[in-house]
């Protein structure tokens, strides 16, 4: 929930932009979550003699173990020897056997990049000839399997757990300090301490697998723990177990000996104490994530890592005070109502958070991307896209929340006047018998010995039963008096919307933290390609042009035409394609978008998709298109003739 921005919070939002700017603008190129930048031998080349052993080069440090580098023959047999090396800075390489035959063989990788993430992948060459391999499946990314799976939920619980765990506490502790005694909020409370607590016990379990062999066997192995234990990530997720256990001591204070506190001097020297251990502790768990991902490596982690803890804090005390104010708003009990100031108080704490995210965000953003283009053409500029269209959409509905809170506000006193003003005269009557009773009960506790211990027990108990109908009849008529407010019911609905696109929201943020920056995997095309291209010049070509024509009918007015592939040389490794299109009467047809790619049924590779570039009317070309064995490959081609007319269509030919 938001404010209107007085010139004064404008001033500070624009100097905290500038000082981005500032520190921004003499930047150079950093990398995070490693890539393949080039190979000897190449990818697709064609060698006359057998190497002596296979390098890799990534765009940044890595970790392997023995079985990181793999190269195998055509027939699938391993033919390395000994673990690999670091040969020099991010060059990597294994010794192979000597006598190779002739054939494609295939070099599969999966390495573990500085900032956590495994990277895995796999490419081909040949010795002498291309030829046919039984190789497949090789180079599979560890977030595709089963364990894979499993540990992106687990981190998914993991950031939820401390976004409910830490903005919960917050919004008891700035906002509604009458909510510690409150049990759903201890329940919300320790429910995120118990999720974060099991989540990183999980993960701990999974990372070895995660980042070797992917398989669900190797998940209790106790290696493969010892081996995690001593890398970055494992001490990064044993300190934030040590933490958590910090954790638990200060929410049993909150929830214990700061509840039972009366208001005064010492309730408040308390709050000033929790509020520092909380804030200290908070920013430890959140530094595990930062001290182990994205933000240690690559371009300016001296600030990159403070400013990721301040974006997790703000997120947290943001989405987990909303979470507490949704629990509030509908499971606080009647004799301890949510105030109108403690949602005031709350719209002022998550109007600060959302200016802290605008500005860690845009920081974050340019270090992860480093230009426009990397927004459309990178899977993380995607996501990021994607993730700042959920905030704006809650920065809206949190404006709705806004106007409810003012209205709430306004008429929290006129309600409360009323419902004592309405109250009937029969109900203030109960009130007095129930007086009457009480002092009963205690007079006749004084002459049991004359009266008979049974009589005064049966009405004792009489009325013990009549107090509490009465009671619960009283706290069910507040209950409904109070949800009875309109203004109380709109704001009930517009949080709720909100905390559901907070799940969304954290869901994508997940996914986006094990996604490989765009600055980095454009980095690692462009020098792919660079790679590439000189290799292919270096090599033979042993096969000649291929051209393919395919007519089309996308459905749409002006839709019909023909499409040409040319691919030369049509081999194994880089080749040059040009695309061009064609009206029914021959002449060039300029058209909105094309698009390729490339599948081999037989072997269950693909499809692998090429963009190509505009170059003229009706000519598209794209240079280094890697075909990495020869094989009947599927090409299909989309072409599409206005903003909702496409068609595919495609054919087969044989390569290499």
């Amino acid at each position: 929930m938001t404010r209107t921005i007085t010139p004064r919070l404008r001033t500070l939002v624009l100097l905290l932009l500038a000082v981005a700017g500032a520190l921004l603008a003499g930047a150079g190129p950093a990398s995070a979550h490693a890539a393949l930048t080039g190979s000897d031998p190449a990818q697709g080349v064609v060698v006359d003699k057998a190497p002596t052993q296979v390098s890799l080069t990534f765009s940044e440090k890595v970790a392997m173990n023995d079985d990181s580098l793999q190269v195998l023959d055509p027939k699938g047999k391993k033919v390395e020897v000994g673990s690999p090396a670091n040969l020099s800075g991010t060059t990597y390489a294994v010794k192979l056997k000597s006598g190779l035959a002739k054939g494609t063989y295939t070099v599969a990788y999966q390495v573990v990049s500085a900032d956590s993430h495994p990277v895995s992948g796999a490419f081909t060459f040949s010795i002498g000839a291309p030829s046919q391999t039984v190789v497949s499946g090789v180079g599979t990314a560890a977030g595709d399997t089963v364990v894979g799976w499993l540990y992106a939920f687990g981190r998914y619980v993991s950031y939820a757990g401390f976004i409910v765990l830490a903005g919960g506490a917050a919004f008891v502790l700035a906002c509604w300090q009458r909510g510690s005694g409150v049990r759903a909020l201890q329940r919300l409370v320790g429910g995120g301490w118990l999720a974060l607590t099991a989540a990183t016990l999980w993960l701990l379990l999974l990372r070895g697998s995660y980042t070797s062999s992917g398989k669900f066997g190797d998940v209790f192995d106790l290696d493969l723990l010892g081996q995690v234990l001593q890398t970055k990530t494992g001490a990064a997720l044993v300190s934030r177990l040590l933490l958590l256990a910090a954790a638990a001591l200060f929410i049993a204070v909150l929830f214990g000996a700061y509840n039972r506190r009366e208001e005064g001097e010492e309730k408040r020297d308390l709050t000033f104490g929790l509020a520092i251990g909380g804030v200290v502790v908070a920013a430890g768990l959140a530094a595990s994530w930062a001290m182990a991902e994205h933000a240690s490596t690559g371009l300016q982690p001296g600030i990159a890592m403070p400013v990721d803890v301040l974006h997790l804090l703000a997120v947290a005390a943001w989405l987990g005070g909303l979470t507490a104010l949704l629990v509030a708003l509908y499971r606080a009990p009647a004799d301890t109502p949510l105030e109108a100031a403690a949602v005031h108080r709350f719209s002022r704490l998550a109007f600060g958070s959302v200016l802290a995210l605008v500005a860690t965000g845009t920081y974050q953003s340019w270090r992860q991307l480093g230009s426009w283009s990397a927004f459309t053409e990178t899977r993380y500029g995607q996501l990021l896209l994607v993730k700042i269209g959920l905030v704006a959409l809650l920065v809206g509905i949190a404006w709705i929340s806004r106007r409810w809170t003012g209205r709430l506000a306004d008429t929290t006193d006129t309600v409360t006047a009323a419902k004592k003003a309405k109250q009937p005269e029969k109900e203030r009557a109960k009130e007095r018998e129930k007086e009457h009773v009480s002092a009963s009960k205690a007079a006749g506790k004084g002459s049991g010995k004359n009266t008979g211990k049974g009589a005064v027990s049966g009405d004792d108990k009489r009325a013990a039963q009549l107090a509490r109908q009465r009671a619960a009849v009283d706290t069910a008529r507040q209950k409904r008096l109070r949800d009875a407010d309109a203004n109380r019911f709109g704001l009930r609905r517009s949080v709720l919307a909100e905390a559901g696109v907070a799940v969304v929201l954290l869901a994508v943020t997940t996914w986006l933290t094990q996604t490989e920056p765009g600055r980095t995997e454009l980095e690692a095309k462009a020098a792919t390609s660079s790679s590439s291209s000189s290799s292919s010049s270096s090599s033979s070509s042993s096969s000649g042009t291929l051209t393919l024509d395919m007519p089309f009918d996308t459905g749409g007015t002006d839709g019909k035409g023909l499409v040409r592939v040319d691919l030369d040389p049509a081999r194994v490794g880089g080749n040059e394609m040009h695309v061009y299109v064609q009206r029914p009467n021959g002449r060039a047809f300029d058209i909105p978008e094309v698009k390729v790619a490339f599948t081999l049924t037989a072997k269950k590779i693909g499809p692998l998709p090429v963009t190509p570039d505009h170059i003229t009317t009706g000519h598209w070309s794209a240079s280094s298109v890697q075909i990495p064995m020869a094989g009947d490959w599927k090409i299909a081609v989309t072409v599409r003739t206005s903003d909702i007319d496409q068609v595919t269509v495609s054919k087969n030919a044989q390569i290499g």
